[in-house]
């Protein structure tokens, strides 16, 4: 089996958490797949949400469908490893004014935006070449074409696509080991002493909830818990491979 892999990475990053709209708008922690599919869609030159919901097919949304880069690429097998010590990317709150006119009922409309921005993120993308999208994804990353310009969960981030090579990867049997990458919790068990924060077994562990596909009718986030550690993990009947000494879980 072959791989797709890459940077991804930018001066600052913007993942928006749904669940909080007012005073501070917050970050997920790590890119996560669907904001990962968007990008590739970018690329291909798929549409998105404002496709699906605008004009006259506005306010349809508990019809089961998906945008059109969602719906081509939700197959995908991908994996994500940060590039940043014990998976952590810093953060910092940004303040910015929104003078549009119609962004706020405020005296002067004006509405002052406050945003949690990722730092420097950066993270190695692998993509499984399984599937005739994904080889047609391999093809416009390596030839450095896109439809539309790809950027960090929001079009104030730029993304910068650096590092491609196509690798081969080789199927790791159920087993015990490090997986150098973010996976879903629930794929993996530690393996780890009695003393649980013997040095030897683990030394770190990155837990977050990130979104993993999208609901078919209002198309909201559905979340799964990631972790990212240096701990030995037992595993069976997932996507592990091995690529270049290192073992990677796809999802």
């Amino acid at each position: 089996m072959k791989t797709l892999r890459f940077t991804l990475s930018g001066k600052t990053a913007f993942f928006k958490k749904p669940e909080v709209n007012s005073y501070v708008y917050f970050t997920y922690g790590n890119i996560h797949k669907v904001a990962l599919l968007g990008i590739f869609g970018a690329i291909l030159g798929y549409g998105g949400y404002t496709q699906k919901f605008g004009g006259t097919k506005k306010g349809k949304i508990l019809e089961e469908s998906y945008p059109e880069f969602y719906e081509r690429l939700f197959s995908l097998h991908v994996s994500v490893v940060p590039n940043a010590e014990k998976g952590f990317i810093r953060k910092k709150i940004q303040y910015f004014n929104n003078s549009v006119g119609y962004a706020s009922g405020e005296q002067g409309g004006t509405l002052i935006v406050k945003e949690q921005w990722l730092e420097e993120p950066s993270w190695e993308i692998y993509v499984l070449l399984d599937s005739e999208e994904a080889e047609r994804l391999c093809k416009a990353v390596q030839d450095k074409k896109c439809v539309y310009i790809p950027y960090l969960g929001k079009n104030d981030h730029f993304a910068d696509i650096t590092g491609i090579q196509v690798e081969e990867a080789a199927a790791a049997e159920s087993g015990t080991g490090k997986i150098a990458s973010l996976f879903p919790k629930e794929c993996g068990t530690f393996q780890i002493s009695e003393d649980f924060w013997d040095e030897e077994e683990m030394t770190f562990k990155y837990e977050e909830k990130l979104p993993v596909r999208l609901d078919p009718r209002t198309n909201n986030y559905v979340l799964q818990s990631f972790i990212f550690t240096d701990a030995a993990v037992a595993w069976e009947k997932q996507k592990v491979y091995c690529i270049g000494n290192q073992n990677i879980l796809f999802y």
